[in-house]
């Protein structure tokens, strides 16, 4: 059987994904630091859907170690999704660098180095699907979240340049653009709702695009033209918005 390997998996879009894939008949490799919560995970998803989950001890942050972790997966994932992240505040960023450091490996150079690995593994075996959610906010700076939108914009540019090296290997790299997520991370916010899709959509979207061989995906049609517009803003003007 398969196993698709979730990075990150407490999320509320990675435990949607983890049940979306499961029902669908792969195995779970559910990652991330809280050991105690994906156990939970596990259990119920393998009693749910009569799959096998394994709840695995991962940190975004601790890259000197990701290369054994994933060297330590018997047998290797099909199917990567790398969905951790951090919004982070913006206003705290850019007074401490502590905290703007956590939300650029948290988003980009944490989620470089684990998948370095997988994708070094998949080219060598000419086969696997690696999937990275990314967002919208890498599209172009604003100053209200510029050091998550820049970290996303970087990690939006690996996806592409992965999915370019890798293409001729068999090995298929999908990036996901969400605009607003219901989700914990962005509990407290007031997020429209005809902008805001739930984790659901996400799992049901991912899951389509790896088995389509989707390059590039927006969750809700709707920001494919935001972002059109948005991005045909001159400098010039674009400068002067509050955004």
């Amino acid at each position: 059987m398969s196993y698709v390997l979730i990075l990150g998996a407490t999320s509320d879009v990675a435990v949607a994904c983890a049940h979306e894939f499961a029902a669908k008949g792969y195995n779970l490799y559910l990652a991330g630091r809280d050991i105690d919560t994906l156990n939970v995970m596990a259990g119920d998803a393998a009693i749910r859907h009569r799959i096998e989950a394994k709840a695995l001890k991962f940190d975004a942050l601790q890259s000197e170690a990701h290369q054994s972790f994933y060297d330590s997966l018997s047998p290797k994932p099909d199917v990567t999704i790398c969905v951790f992240g951090l919004l982070g505040d913006q206003q705290r960023s850019e007074q401490d660098w502590a905290a703007s450091e956590k939300v650029i490996h948290s988003n980009y150079t944490g989620a470089v180095s684990i998948l370095n690995a997988v994708a070094n593994n998949y080219e060598a075996n000419k086969n696997g699907v690696i999937v990275g959610v990314s967002s919208v906010a890498g599209e172009r700076g604003r100053q209200s979240n510029y050091i998550y939108g820049s970290a996303k914009a970087g990690f939006t540019a690996y996806l592409s340049g992965l999915r370019n090296r890798l293409t001729k290997s068999n090995v298929h790299v999908v990036t996901v653009k969400p605009g607003f997520i219901n989700t914990r991370m962005t509990e407290g916010l007031k997020l429209p709702k005809p902008l805001t899709a739930e984790p659901g959509h996400l799992s049901k979207a991912i899951f389509k695009a790896v088995k389509k061989k989707k390059d590039v995906i927006y969750v809700l049609p709707v920001w494919r033209l935001i972002m059109l517009i948005i991005r045909s803003i001159p400098e010039g003007i674009f400068k002067k918005l509050k955004l």
